[in-house]
């Protein structure tokens, strides 16, 4: 719930008015010592009234009066320049009502003169005008006229907007893209298929080497074993020096194969 807003009078009544005073010294001393706080400065209060014999001084007899020897040592132009009284106060406060008066009524005949100047275009006749309000539709069409003027300089000095890329294109580039991803993975793949090919060849190299060594020891073991037996059935045949040499002629021995005739 907002507080009613309080007409800034004189109050009549005794009772009430006491009241205000009190009220109102309470949070004045409040304000004064937050802004001392708040914002680290040097200040003072000295209340008179007439409901108390001793004027009321914040926040003491000392601070009040280091407050004031510092404002004396100021230049007078300087003590008296945002001081005001009762008639300097009211005297600024209907200075400001009249300059609010003024542009209001100025921004009042803008928009009349708007729309006598809407009227017109249509087809209205402008006879019963003034000399006043001729002149001040004439300002209005000229500020009307410079602004529209000052817009179309603005957007010709502003560069063209970018064409937005159209659909087609950006379809096109996101099928490139797969395409791409898909050709990527293809060739890692077909490494990894050449590489998985090549050890599969060097296993199976390895493999008949190791299948090959125990075979041919064991051909060369067996072809030594059948040798010594032909000799010695040989022996038992051909004794003495008259045995026929010519047998053993075509035989030969291959380390890499069985014997051959």
């Amino acid at each position: 719930m907002t507080r009613k807003k309080v007409k800034l009078a004189y109050i009549t009544n005794d009772s009430a008015r006491k009241a205000t005073f009190k009220k109102r010294k309470k949070g004045l001393l409040k304000k004064v010592g937050e802004l001392s706080t708040l914002c680290g400065i040097e200040t003072c209060a000295i209340i008179y009234s007439p409901y108390e014999a001793q004027p009321e001084v914040w926040p003491s007899l000392m601070g009040a009066q280091r407050a004031i020897a510092r404002l004396k040592m100021m230049p007078e132009a300087d003590q008296s320049k945002k001081m005001v009284n009762q008639e300097s106060f009211l005297r600024q406060r209907i200075t400001k009502a009249q300059e609010q008066l003024k542009k209001q009524q100025r921004e009042n005949r803008e928009k009349e003169m708007t729309q006598v100047m809407y009227r017109g275009l249509v087809g209205e006749g402008l006879e019963n005008l003034s000399i006043v309000d001729l002149n001040d539709m004439g300002w209005l069409i000229d500020k009307n006229i410079a602004e529209i003027e000052e817009k179309i300089k603005s957007l010709q000095q502003k560069p063209p907007p970018q064409a937005m890329p159209s659909v087609a294109s950006q379809v096109i580039k996101t099928e490139k893209m797969i395409n791409d991803h898909h050709l990527q993975a293809a060739a890692k793949n077909i490494n990894t298929i050449d590489h998985l090919a090549m050890d599969a060849t060097q296993n199976h190299q390895q493999l008949l080497m190791e299948f090959l060594k125990p075979n041919e020891d064991m051909a060369i073991t067996q072809n030594h074993d059948w040798l010594i037996e032909l000799l010695k059935s040989n022996d038992h045949q051909n004794v003495g020096f008259g045995r026929n040499e010519d047998m053993l002629q075509p035989y030969a021995f291959n380390s890499n194969s069985l014997w051959y005739y």
